[in-house]
């Protein structure tokens, strides 16, 4: 599903209408699609009611269409006409002739009849305003609007391409708009509907087709998607039954501390969990006893340690251990001491690197050559957590890691990264996560309610989902590990990344409605859904 601004949306309808595709055949084809999304989720009996909110414009006129189709489907249909529609509409008129009943505002000044045909309705379609609104909302449609929101019996709403009220770009809503069950999007989701506190308005989103010509170029132009099931699907590797471990690639952990020794084993585990052939874990060594009887399928590396956390000398050690490797994921629970400092300096310290020989998967650079290549020593990396503020330390860190990295931050350790205040960084997700993966060259997962996932070459990604499910300890160190666990089985970064992200979020709700509730759900809790999850899309 692609997610585009009000500008783009004109755009592409325009375009479509330039090749031919008329604003009328877009508007028969999203009335149509609109009745088939109410027929799939609130069916068929003799009692059916559809009443519909009927504005002067396009989301009016594919509520007209959406009733007369119902009226002829078996339904008892009712267009309450909240502004005015062209004399002689023709719309209008195809409803009646379906059997369908009209009346207008103007006809029900005291909206008695509004109270009776919503109270006795199985839907309400919601179709007085959709792109061309200014808020604050006045008039009649605000007192419509308000009134219906008022009543106590007000059935399951569907608005027709946004709840009435919403403003499709900021995302702001007028305080008369009146709460979706279902938001059908006609062609694209708009960018409004993943903001707050539209968000929370726009109940289930779905898009219908409204048949735009094939290869229109300003729809070619929009690099942003909602990530769903279907895309996750066609993204996940395959998994062949002559497979071995070596098949689905190994991830190297760097984690943990003494002070968060947990985290060692929920990036771990999710790694594995998410189909890793092999995970080694690399921790300082006075976690190790603690930590080895509770995942048994790891291999260890024991780092050198300073009062329980990493310490300088372990770059060396991890290096030696890297061979096999094909993502390192490091950064949770470390804690930010500055003997862990100074390993994430030598890490990733080009000057410092010692070539690595005979490494599997990894080409060498030739004898002689410069710094300049020797990122290509260490492998794509997914960074976490106090990893990410340790990286924001040192100058001109995005030039020091391997490309095709991944970085994780919260909006805490992206104003850490950026500089810029969470208040700031918060208010436009979207353009924070792109603009900074374009700066820095690698992708950002930009963590917290509708995850925003960014591609340097301008690709973005948004996950649907804002539970406080996902609000605990430990669910970062979780996706990070579902992320590295893709990107093992050969995964590209951005893609494994829209991937992950999704199937996090699925295992949060997931593991919400196992527990009974929100408030439950523990970071190991994630893990424990997500082969739930896997079994529904893989």
């Amino acid at each position: 599903m692609k997610l585009v601004t009000v500008a783009e949306m004109q755009a592409i309808e325009r375009e479509a209408n330039e090749q031919g595709w008329t604003y009328a055949q877009m508007m028969e084809k999203a009335g149509q699609g609109l009745a088939e999304i109410v027929l799939s989720f609130y069916g068929y009996e003799e009692t059916s009611v559809a009443t519909g909110l009927v504005g002067s414009g396009n989301n009016g006129g594919d509520t007209l269409i959406a009733l007369e189709s119902l009226a002829r489907a078996g339904w008892q249909a009712r267009a309450y006409l909240v502004r005015p529609r062209p004399a002689g509409d023709p719309l209008v008129a195809r409803l009646v002739a379906a059997g369908g009943a009209v009346t207008s505002v103007a006809e029900d000044p005291e909206l008695h009849k509004l109270t009776d045909w919503v109270n006795n309705s199985t839907v309400l379609l919601d179709g007085i305003f959709g792109t061309g609104i200014r808020l604050p909302l006045v008039g009649e449609a605000a007192r419509v609007l308000a009134h219906v929101r008022g009543l106590e019996n007000r059935p399951p709403v569907v608005a027709v391409d946004c709840p009435s009220g919403v403003d499709l770009d900021s995302g702001q809503a007028a305080e008369e708009t009146i709460p979706a069950d279902v938001t059908v999007c006609m062609a694209a989701v708009k960018i409004g509907l993943l903001k707050f506190p539209a968000y929370r308005l726009a109940g289930e989103i779905e898009v219908v087709d409204i048949g735009l010509p094939a290869g229109l170029p300003a729809w070619e132009r929009v690099q942003r998607v909602v990530v769903d099931d279907d895309l996750v699907r066609s993204l996940l590797p395959e998994r062949r039954a002559d497979s071995h471990k070596g098949t689905f690639g190994t991830v190297g952990v760097v984690a943990g501390s003494v002070n968060y020794t947990g985290a060692v084993l929920l990036c771990s585990r999710a790694a594995h969990r998410m189909g890793a052939g092999l995970v080694q874990a690399a921790v300082p060594a006075p976690l190790h006893a603690a930590l080895a009887g509770h995942f048994p399928e790891a291999t260890w590396v024991l780092l050198p340690s300073e009062m329980g956390v990493i310490a300088e000398g372990a770059a060396d050690v991890l290096r030696k251990h890297l061979g096999r490797v094909n993502v390192l994921l490091w950064g949770p629970g470390f804690g930010v001491e500055e003997p862990t400092a100074a390993f994430v300096r030598r890490l990733v310290d080009r000057q410092g690197r010692a070539a690595r020989r005979g490494g599997i998967g990894f080409v060498q650079p030739p004898v002689g050559e410069g710094a300049a290549d020797s990122a290509a020593q260490l492998p794509p990396m997914v960074i976490d957590a106090d990893g990410l503020k340790l990286l924001a330390r040192l100058p001109n860190w995005p030039a020091l890691l391997p490309q095709d990295s991944i970085l994780t931050p919260h909006p805490g350790e992206m104003a850490v990264l950026t500089g810029q205040a969470v208040e700031t960084i918060q208010a436009d997700r979207l353009a924070a996560a792109c603009h900074s993966a374009a700066e820095w060259g690698q992708v950002v997962v930009l963590k917290g309610a509708i995850t925003v996932i960014a591609a340097p070459d301008g690709r973005c990604g948004v996950i649907p989902v804002a539970s406080s499910a996902l609000a605990h300890a430990g669910t970062g160190d979780v996706l990070a590990g579902i992320i590295a666990g893709l990107r093992a089985q050969g995964t590209a970064a951005y893609e494994a990344a829209l991937a992950g992200a999704w199937l996090h979020a699925q295992a949060g709700l997931l593991a919400a409605e196992s527990l009974g509730h929100e408030a439950a759900v523990l970071a190991g809790d994630l893990i424990e859904a997500l082969p739930e999850v896997l079994a529904w899309v893989w």
